[in-house]
């Protein structure tokens, strides 16, 4: 084996609940170790303790003394707001804080309306955005507001921590991850430095991490590790799954995520598919959605069985369980934008009464807002070739069948794997072994399922859907 092949690169998905690592052979992305830490609970966290829990995951890996290159996987959206010497001015808002939801409706308004916000900045902004927080900060804390001297994202500053996170000269970032904050074009892969100084209502200049190649690297480590690039979540496991124009992801983690790496922008002023960009320099629209695998354990909590339990009784019934309907805005929702909204259950009767059917109506529902998802892609001339099923409630048996059923189509399933952390991990391999386009590395054995198409479910939701929109 030539020494390249025996290089090691470390790659971090630092999520919303917990912190994950892999190192992996830089060449043939083989695993040779992992660890993992929790992250607290919360909408708003202190970032210190996601540092806390990198420490934590390195150490249960066994160190990263032998690794070559390192990059850093992050929730998108959160805003680390940082004072002059480099402190951290309040917890940090997460992508899933719904408080600026209207901050996010002033700024679309003076921003010229929802058109023209998607045309600046490829999205129309909705309160996970970074621009919105910062404007909320600006109503409701106004003197945090004004000590703002520098604006990270989660993964940006775990980068930046890694490297001593002192000089803000050392904070950088990629386009995947910048184009959530909704002060960045995707489509100039510039910075929209007059939405910054209007979403915090002040002019004073602010220093926002440097925009790097994603073969490159920003810095080092304290222990002279190279840092690359890095990634937001989305874009990360879009790398990870190796994933092509036409190609669909499907990802349900704590949030629902559908997203497609495509080769031309997208500007949707209706607001439903936010016009990010990948981690390769190309484009990634997106639809997320707040609620999903923490639908399945609502369904756990709620029957009193266990996730597999739960699967085994939806798989039970039948498709549209008997004419119960959910409609899973347990935290309000994001896509649609009702941050307000909660969740409905529609059409129980004596009949539909029983765990089966509530179980198979809370999978139904939370796969009829990813089939909602996809529709908007497809809508917005996105190709969809592919969908590839992942995330934690993907590993649900009971998921990938209902799945099939509602999207009407086939549905791949990549076997289970940390896709954001093994992204971040060839992020680093293609900056430590220079080529020309980032490694392929081999996924494994992908099923296939593909069950008979059940319309009628989806239209019985979507009926729900629009009955319930002024709730």
């Amino acid at each position: 084996m030539s020494q390249s092949e025996q290089k090691l690169v470390a790659g971090v998905d630092s999520s919303t609940q917990s912190v994950k690592l892999v190192i992996r052979n830089a060449v043939t992305g083989e695993l040779v170790r992992s660890g993992r830490a929790s992250h607290p609970e919360g909408t708003e966290v202190n970032p210190t303790l996601w540092a806390d829990a990198l420490d934590q995951a390195i150490a249960a890996a066994g160190g990263i003394a032998d690794v070559s290159a390192i990059a850093i996987g992050g929730q998108q959206h959160g805003m680390v707001a940082l004072d002059s010497d480099g402190a951290v001015i309040r917890d940090a808002l997460l992508w899933n804080d719904t408080r600026s939801a209207q901050a996010a409706k002033d700024l679309n308004h003076e921003l010229g309306g929802n058109a023209e916000t998607a045309r600046k900045v490829g999205s129309v902004l909705v309160a996970s955005f970074t621009a919105s927080k910062l404007r909320w900060l600006a109503d409701h804390e106004p003197d945090n507001a004004k000590r703002v001297a520098a604006v990270a994202l989660p993964h940006d500053w775990l980068s930046w921590q890694l490297q001593g996170g002192k000089d803000f000269e050392k904070l950088f970032t990629d386009r995947s991850d910048a184009s959530g904050t909704g002060y960045f074009d995707p489509t100039t892969s510039h910075y929209r430095y007059e939405i910054l100084s209007l979403a915090l209502k002040h002019d004073s200049e602010i220093y926002l991490p440097k925009i790097i190649a994603p073969n490159a690297f920003g810095g080092t480590t304290l222990g002279g590790i190279p840092i690359a690039a890095g990634a937001g979540d989305n874009a990360g496991a879009a790398l990870g799954l190796n994933a092509q124009p036409g190609d669909v992801i499907v990802s349900l983690g704590t949030s629902g995520t559908a997203f497609s790496v495509s080769n031309t922008p997208t500007h949707d002023a209706a607001g439903l598919v936010a016009g990010f960009a990948d981690a390769t320099g190309r484009y990634l629209p997106l639809v997320c959605t707040l609620n999903a695998a923490r639908i399945l354990d609502a369904a756990s909590k709620i029957l009193g069985k266990s996730h597999d339990e739960v699967a085994a009784l939806a798989l039970s019934a039948s498709a549209g369980a008997n004419g119960l309907t959910l409609l899973p805005y347990f935290e309000g929702e994001r896509t649609p934008n009702r941050p307000d909204a909660t969740g409905v259950f529609a059409g129980m009767n004596l009949a539909n009464s029983n765990p089966a059917d509530i179980a198979r109506a809370m999978i139904e529902g939370m796969l009829c807002g990813m089939a909602d998802a996809v529709d908007s892609l497809e809508k917005l001339g996105v190709e969809v070739k592919r969908i590839l099923l992942v995330g934690g409630a993907a590993k649900n048996p009971a998921v990938g069948k209902i799945a099939s059923a509602i999207f009407g189509r086939e549905v791949l399933l990549p076997p289970p794997g940390e896709y954001v952390a093994i992204g971040a991990a060839k992020l680093a391999a293609w900056a430590l072994l220079g080529s020309d386009r980032p490694p392929q590395w081999d996924l494994g054995n992908v099923e296939s399922i593909k069950e008979k198409a059940t319309p009628e479910v989806l239209v019985k939701y979507r009926k729900l859907r629009d009955q319930t929109a002024g709730w």
